[in-house]
């Protein structure tokens, strides 16, 4: 009613207006009966008040349409009262609507073409980081070490870039089954063995009895390399600790993971889950991405699971699963 109101208001304007002129220019010609003047106003009048009513009875649908927003597309093609301006403003908007999704499947084609290169670049390049780790793995000379140490670096890198890729149709490539949570750690830490032998940081893994958790182990196990790499990051000090620990906190199975490092100031806290936001720390470390938290945040999201994250500069960093 509000919108239609709004609409008239220019005709309700012009018909006073109008009534005012012609009222004068009768006045102007001598004839001064003002009961005649007032009924013949009236009788106008009610003919407006009867017109507006049957423009809005005819356009009830329309303007009500226009003034409560759409809660899906779905609801975009339904019809509204069969009246010329309805009928040609609904016909524009389908014809906007088809061109609408005609350029979003161009875009989507295209994504899906760039995320399908980026998978097969991705496999591509373990190939040869393989081959060259296969090459200095049993070499004792410190410049080969370090050329393992970039390889492993390489490789982490390039599984961020697949799983990032691979994120929004996470649907289409996980499997939930039963996870023993304390092998789950054991053999993530050991595929980040040459991780902890750089940095000279040591994990120790304590679990409250065996714990069985429900999960993917595949983006379970990419979520806890994510976490170990930044503990070990920022853990500047040698011969230091991670500290896994496994207990149950009600209905729930926790994993903390616990390190000895530089903390996160409390001005950071807020945003560590945000992409690409590195912060303070992100300065002094010029290795980071602002992408490990985030996409922890959001594969635990999406496995069900949540994330918990306390630091303090200074004092280490804790991160729990919750299960």
């Amino acid at each position: 009613m509000k919108l239609f109101l709004r609409d008239q208001s220019p005709l309700i304007a012009v018909y006073l207006a109008q009534l005012l002129v012609i009222t004068y220019i009768y006045r102007l010609d001598g004839y001064r009966n003002t009961a005649i003047s007032l009924y013949a106003g009236l009788l106008s009048g009610c003919l407006l008040v009867g017109y507006l009513a049957y423009r809005y009875i005819t356009n009830r649908a329309f303007y009500n349409r226009l003034e409560e927003p759409l809660a899906s597309m779905e609801e975009f093609t339904g019809g509204t009262q069969s009246t010329p301006l309805a009928e040609s403003l609904q016909q524009l908007l389908k014809s906007q609507l088809r061109h609408y999704k005609t350029e979003l499947n161009q875009y989507k084609h295209k994504i899906e073409t760039q995320i399908h290169f980026i998978n097969q670049w991705v496999h591509q390049m373990k190939t040869p980081l393989s081959v060259i780790y296969l090459m200095v793995q049993d070499e004792d000379e410190p410049r080969f070490t370090a050329i393992g140490d970039e390889v492993d670096r390489l490789k982490k890198g390039l599984e961020t870039v697949l799983y990032t890729a691979r994120l929004d149709t996470f649907e289409h490539d996980f499997h939930v089954e039963a996870l023993d949570l304390e092998a789950v750690v054991r053999s993530v830490t050991s595929h980040q063995k040459r991780l902890f032998i750089r940095k000279r940081v040591f994990p120790v893994i304590r679990m409250e009895g065996a714990m069985t958790v429900h999960s993917d182990e595949k983006w379970l196990s990419f979520v806890l390399t994510q976490l170990i790499t930044n503990a070990v990051r920022y853990t500047v000090r040698e011969n230091r600790h991670i500290h896994f620990h496994g207990s149950s906190r009600g209905p729930d199975t926790v994993l903390e993971i616990r390190d000895e490092g530089v903390g996160i100031p409390a001005s950071d806290l807020p945003r560590v889950f945000d992409a690409y936001f590195t912060g303070e720390n992100g300065r002094s470390f010029q290795e980071s991405t602002g992408m490990g938290l985030y996409l922890a945040k959001q594969i635990c999201g999406k496995l069900g699971h949540r994330i918990e994250l306390e630091s303090a500069a200074g004092e280490g960093t804790v991160v729990r699963i919750l299960f």
